[in-house]
C-alpha cells in the first residue's frame, strides 16, 4: 500500500487554505477570542478567551492529527498568512481515509462574517477536495437554526440529502435537528463539465 501524504495548501487571490503549523497558535487565539460571541451557539470548543499559549498547544495538535491522516484541519489565512480569517478541514466522520469520504467543517472569523467569505472557501474546499484529494464524497451538516451555514451549503451547490432530527445538541442541553447536504464526485465533476 502506498503511502498518503495529504495536500498541504491551496492558495486563492483572497485566502490561503493550509495546514496548522508550528507557531500559529496566536493567530488562532486571536479569532477565536474575537469570534467568541459569534461562535458560541454553534461551536461546543467556543470559550470566552483563549491564550497564545493553548492555542498553539491546539495547533500543534492539528498539525500531529493532520501528518497522521487522522483529521484534515486547515486554517483560512489572509493572503500574506498574517491574520486567521477562520478554519476549515476534512474530518474524517463518515469512517478512515480508504472510504474517500469527508465531512467539512468550518467558522469564520466574527469580523469577517456576512460578506460571503464562508460560500468562496467551501467552494475551494470543494474544488480542492475533488481535485488534489481523493475523497469521492463531501458532506456538510449543520444545526437547522444555524441560518448562515445552511445558506452556505446551498450557495455552495451542494445537495440537499435530508435532516437527522432529534440529535444531541452539540453546545448546551436538549436536541437539535441537523441538516445534512452532500456531494459526490461524479456529480461536482458533472457540474463542472469534467465528467
Amino acid at each position: 500500500m502506498n503511502p498518503f501524504f495529504a495536500p498541504e495548501r491551496f492558495e486563492t487571490s483572497s485566502y490561503v487554505l493550509r495546514s496548522y503549523d508550528v507557531g500559529d497558535g496566536p493567530l488562532l487565539a486571536a479569532a477565536r477570542t474575537e469570534s467568541y460571541e459569534h461562535l458560541r451557539p454553534w461551536m461546543s470548543w467556543a470559550t470566552p478567551h483563549v491564550s497564545d499559549a493553548d492555542a498553539e498547544r491546539i495547533v500543534r495538535r492539528f498539525r500531529a492529527r493532520y501528518l497522521l491522516n487522522e483529521d484534515f484541519i486547515v486554517g483560512i489565512f489572509s493572503p500574506d498568512e498574517t491574520r486567521l480569517l477562520g478554519g476549515t478541514g476534512f474530518h474524517l466522520r463518515e469512517g478512515p481515509i480508504s472510504g474517500g469520504c469527508a465531512e467539512i467543517g468550518m467558522f469564520i472569523r466574527a469580523s469577517e462574517a456576512g460578506q460571503g467569505l464562508g460560500t468562496r472557501v467551501l467552494e475551494s474546499m470543494l474544488r480542492w477536495g475533488f481535485g488534489a484529494w481523493a475523497w469521492q464524497r463531501i458532506s456538510w451538516r449543520c444545526d437547522q437554526k444555524n441560518a448562515a451555514s445552511v445558506r452556505v451549503a446551498e450557495k455552495a451547490g451542494l445537495c440537499h440529502e435530508g435532516v437527522l432530527r432529534g440529535q444531541a445538541a452539540e453546545v448546551g442541553e436538549g436536541r437539535r435537528d441537523t441538516v445534512c447536504y452532500g456531494l459526490t464526485r461524479r456529480d461536482w465533476l458533472e457540474r463542472n463539465g469534467k465528467g
